[in-house]
């Protein structure tokens, strides 16, 4: 696998979002299915769109496969990105890709239960109020069974992500 394995999958820690439409994403409704889960925002000037890009060419090279994989972006950026935004955002790389936004109440819970930090960034070099947001770096990928097993780290190749989707499913 060219993702990195964890030692001990336990159940992937609740994750509810609502999409622009209202709809919303259980991931523990999704049993039976791969979901990739990428935790990024919209402003992003390269990780996140590097990810989504790889995503898609992850879903052209599956083909059929990809029906039963859910590639889930969710930004943690609520000062700027609706749900509406968070998927417009998503669907320019792919029509497939899901993208919601963790609101302000949920962001902390999230973040927590997923391990990781998420905080704005000011930098000089950044014109007078923007701003970046320090978010992961990787795909989390949860199993059929439900477990988060596998971590895909930045600039995994798409062709290789989607071999090892192949294999789990």
């Amino acid at each position: 696998m060219h993702g990195t394995m964890l030692s001990d999958p336990q159940l992937a820690p609740p994750l509810v979002l609502t999409g622009a439409d209202g709809t919303r994403f259980d991931l523990a409704a999704e049993k039976g299915k791969i979901v990739l889960i990428y935790f990024g925002y919209t402003h992003c000037p390269d990780a996140c769109p590097t990810m989504l890009s790889d995503w898609a060419k992850v879903r052209r090279t599956m083909g059929k496969d990809a029906k039963d994989v859910r590639f889930v972006f969710a930004t943690v950026d609520p000062d700027r990105d609706t749900p509406a935004i968070a998927s417009a955002y998503a669907q320019k790389f792919d029509a497939a890709i899901l993208g919601f936004a963790v609101g302000r109440p949920a962001i902390d819970t999230v973040r927590q239960a997923w391990g990781f930090a998420v905080f704005k960034e000011f930098l000089p070099s950044m014109p007078a109020g923007t701003y970046g947001v320090i978010h992961p770096g990787q795909a989390f990928v949860v199993y059929p069974d439900g477990k988060l097993t596998m971590i895909y780290p930045p600039n995994t190749k798409p062709d290789d992500i989607a071999a090892n989707l192949k294999r789990i499913k």
